[in-house]
């Protein structure tokens, strides 16, 4: 077959990466094995990081999973993973050596079949994420290549202001600071430049090495809802706050945060500061006097203070644009506090996403409805005016217990759709009037498409970002059938990446409570106190609704066990003990005090546990990742179920093979026995070999040993049957060749079922004179072995013909004498037919081990052929082995 090339969405003039110059390359092969998968999304992933491309990680991830699974899963070949990095893209090409399974040329999008079909979703993945993809083939591989370009990256540059007249530009004090500081990753001061110094009073030498939050006295002006560990954390930030001076006065001071790495990678924050009334010299707009309703500007007017602040963030920095937002309109209209909600996508319900001048912790992902209530002002699809929220109360939700009493929002709207909702309140009643509403209204118009803009690129990230997070969490779970290490796995995916703490309770049948199986926090120390917690509440109800669903009972329980501890420590004398205790109660009710969700845990339309999230004290989880969760307990119940179903079946399995082997070794007087029985296969404790002991009558008793044709449950079976019919023939009183002739008869009996076996099957008669006389028959097994105190071995029986496969069969039994000091040894083909290579340990093999055992206990005899055994070949046994000793000691000496 020559070579054909199929390009999709344009051309490249560089087959690997267009016009591009290839600036670095890593490349990979995985074996045709399911782990391979895992292996090959883990090389892409750590190759891109490497590479800096953490923004198109998740879609190569996605994108390298599918295609390396069609290699090594349905191809079963080797796949051969490169990827090519240039200027604005990366290429990935995944070939294996099956170039038979083609795609004809012709074929297009429309034609690959359903997304559920194997075999057409990796290319309709391509279609959808990449930029550029195809496939080649040659005569001896198949390749299929996808591009991902590289977006464009801020420069970190600001959108310029107008130029504004020179009585409106910002008064400041003859000379203005702007100080640079720099904090590392725990919050500790590594730089102080010399404004600083002069701006604060302090030597660098006072500061360095201290933390910040030593200094800064947060917040120092309202509207600062970001607490300053927060701030620090952000890409960027801008707001206002206080440092103490030298001299113990609070200087109010406007901040303005970039977070950068140094050139080894580690994170840090620069913060310049100037003081508040400077803030111009950092702040992008000028906010002048506000204009009346009569003269607002039209839409092409740069005049708001919106026009000029929005190109401020970067690009996909939404919650920076929703923060400067709410900054920015509460400056405009000189409010106490401000607050800017999004829209769900079935305009039901608005999400906090930022606030100032309201306790942020509390609020931020809080979600209220659309429509409040009836009444003219009653939804938020209406700007509206609340002169006093004392007169309306539950007006505004979002306000309850903040003490603000004014209010003005203001719908956020793109092509008429409700997107989210801007308001600004005020502590004084009757601050505003519909003047205020046309400006906010105005202003929000024009940032409403800036701002549904960034939430849709959030969104599209966190969908990627979440499809890379099942592809991984299935194939974990996907891993396992051990029920307990699958509990673990669920708690392991959803902290820290979804919730601060998980608990798993599991049902066992539908008469049965929810039982607490398992607990997680991201802080381990807090672990213990959780389970104690929830191991006093009542447990969620197993309600199958899909979905989550608020839980309030442990914030509720933590906050009552808090209370109480706090009431009884007063007036106690272990003031030790005591604060311990208060700590520890506080420390669980503050790890449980926010939101908590319930998700049912359903499969094959049972509910068989639930599992639940936490937040900490008054936070809340945001929609998009209570969707993500509810993808994974769907994923996570199957996978339970399937370790339930896979443990039951092993205990049933287990208990079934115990039923087949011998209850316990008789004691027979004056003969040592030892048996060594390992079944071939994980999991099996019965296999095709078998033993047997057992008292026929006083002073008589029957062994055997024998080997069914093949292994597992089938050769268990027929295991079973000669056992049992055994002992059964031998004690009605049937001789060796009349037991073994009925056993082959039944076997015979079996049909298709029937599987030929080999066995050893004797008598044995301990004497008063210190020997025993034994009566064998050996119906095609392996001769047994005869030790004899000088050393020498000889076999001890002669072969008849094997069971299960002629109906008349002609056997006879062997009478022989085992004398003071002999051993008489029988195994299975598994232990002479050991094999390492083309080397067997054979029956020689196994007669040059028992002559060095001369003088040994039968156990000691059995120990040592096993060890033997072992050692001659590296790989596990394929085979199942018996081993049984049988020796007469030799008499005691005075």
């Amino acid at each position: 077959m020559g070579r054909g090339n199929v390009y999709v969405d344009g051309s490249d003039t560089d087959t690997r990466t267009g016009s591009a110059v290839i600036t670095a390359r890593a490349a990979a092969s995985f074996d045709p094995v399911g782990r391979s998968v895992a292996s090959a999304r883990a090389f892409v992933r750590d190759t891109l990081q490497g590479w800096g491309y953490t923004d198109i990680i998740d879609d190569a991830v996605v994108l390298t999973s599918e295609l390396v699974t069609n290699a090594v899963v349905h191809a079963g070949t080797t796949a051969d993973v490169l990827c090519l990095r240039s200027e604005d893209a990366v290429r990935i090409e995944v070939a294996d050596r099956y170039p038979e399974r083609e795609i004809p040329l012709q074929q297009s999008l429309r034609t690959l079949g359903s997304p559920d079909r194997e075999g057409g979703r990796g290319l309709q993945l391509c279609a959808a994420l990449a930029s550029r993809w195809g496939v080649e083939y040659t005569p001896t591989f198949k390749q299929v290549w996808f591009r991902l370009d590289l977006p464009e990256r801020p420069v970190g540059t600001r959108t310029a202001g107008p130029a504004l007249p020179v009585d409106l530009l910002p008064v400041t004090d003859p000379r203005v600071h702007v100080a640079v500081v720099q904090i590392d990753r725990e919050g500790a001061i590594t730089a102080w430049s010399d404004a600083a110094e002069s701006l604060f009073g302090y030597e660098s030498e006072k500061v360095l090495g201290r933390q910040l939050t030593d200094f800064a006295a947060w917040p120092h002006t309202p509207g600062t809802g970001t607490g300053i560990v927060e701030a620090l954390q952000l890409s960027r930030w801008e707001g206002s706050y206080g440092i103490r001076g030298a001299d113990g006065r609070v200087i109010p001071v406007y901040a303005s945060h970039l977070r950068v790495r140094d050139p080894e990678g580690d994170p840090s924050t620069v913060c310049l500061l100037v003081r508040d009334h400077e803030r111009a010299v950092l702040q992008s707009p000028h906010r002048g006097p506000a204009p009346d309703a009569a003269t607002l500007p039209d839409a092409g007017t740069a005049a708001d203070p919106f026009d000029t602040f929005i190109g401020s963030p970067a690009p996909d920095d939404l919650d920076g644009l929703l923060q400067r937002t709410v900054e920015r309109a509460r400056d405009m209209l000189d409010g106490d506090a401000a607050f800017l909600l999004l829209a769900t996508d079935d305009e039901t319900e608005l999400e906090v996403r930022a606030s100032t001048g309201l306790p942020s912790a509390r609020q931020r992902f809080a979600r209220v409805p659309v429509e409040a209530g009836t009444g003219r002002y009653g939804s938020a699809r209406m700007p509206a005016v609340h002169e006093d929220l004392t007169v309306v109360p539950g007006a505004a939700p979002l306000l309850n217990g903040t003490g603000m009493r004014s209010v003005v929002t203001v719908p956020l709207k793109v092509e008429g759709r409700l997107t989210g909702s801007l308001g600004v309140a005020a502590e004084a009643p009757g601050r505003y009037s519909n003047e205020e509403a046309l400006r906010l209204q105005f202003a929000a118009d024009r940032i409403a498409l800036n701002v549904e803009s960034a939430r849709l690129g959030e969104l599209e990230r966190l969908r990627r970002g979440s499809l890379s997070f099942l592809v991984e969490a299935s194939d974990l779970l996907a891993g396992t059938l051990d029920r307990d290490q699958t509990l673990a796995l669920m708690a392991q995916m959803t902290v820290p990446t979804l919730a601060t703490w998980c608990a798993v309770y599991t049902i066992a049948d539908q008469s049965s409570e929810p039982y607490l199986s398992y607990v997680l926090h991201e802080d381990e120390d807090r672990i213990d106190g959780l389970k104690a917690l929830l191991q006093r509440i009542d447990p969620p109800d197993p309600v199958p609704t899909p979905g989550a669903r608020v839980w309030n009972a442990p914030s509720e329980a933590a906050h009552r066990a808090a209370l109480r501890t706090s009431m009884r420590s007063l007036g106690l004398g272990e003031p030790t003990r005591l604060a311990a205790g208060i700590g520890t109660t506080l420390a669980t009710a503050s790890a449980v005090g926010g939101e908590t969700v319930v998700l049912p845990l359903v499969a094959r339309n049972r509910v068989i546990g639930m599992l639940t999230l936490g937040k900490p004290s008054e936070e809340h989880f945001r929609q998009e990742i209570l969707e993500l969760a509810e993808d994974l307990s769907r994923r996570a119940a199957l996978a339970l179920d399937n370790a339930r179903l896979y443990s039951e079946r092993m205990a049933i399995s287990q208990s079934l093979q115990r039923s087949l082997l011998p209850p316990g070794l008789p004691q027979i007087p004056g003969v040592e026995v030892e048996v060594i029985y390992r079944a071939a296969g994980e999991g099996n404790e019965v296999g095709g070999d078998f033993y047997d002991l057992f008292p026929i009558r006083d002073g008589a008793y029957g062994f055997a040993i024998g080997d069914v044709c093949g292994t597992g449950p089938e050769a268990a079976a027929v295991t079973g049957l000669a056992r049992h019919a055994l002992r059964l023939l031998a004690r009605e009183g049937f001789g060796g060749p009349a037991v073994l002739e009925r056993l082959n008869a039944a076997i015979l009996d079996e049909g298709a079922r029937s599987r030929f076996l080999t066995l050893l099957y004797g008598e044995l008669w301990p004497q008063e004179d210190g020997s025993a006389v034994l009566k064998l028959v050996c119906a095609g097994h392996p001769l047994p072995l005869r030790l004899r105190q000088d050393g020498t071995v000889e076999p001890f029986a002669e072969p008849q013909p094997l069971l299960g496969v002629m109906d008349d069969l002609e056997l006879y039994e062997q009478t022989m004498t085992l004398e003071p000091g002999d051993v008489l040894l029988c195994v299975t083909d598994g232990v002479t037919e050991r094999r390492e290579g083309t080397r067997m340990l054979g029956d020689d093999g196994l007669m040059d081990v028992l002559t060095n055992c001369t003088g040994l206990t039968a156990g000691a005899v059995a120990s040592r052929v096993m060890r033997a055994v072992e050692r001659f070949a590296t790989d596990a046994p394929s085979d199942d082995m018996a081993i049984l000793a049988m020796r007469v000691p030799e008499p005691h000496k005075d």
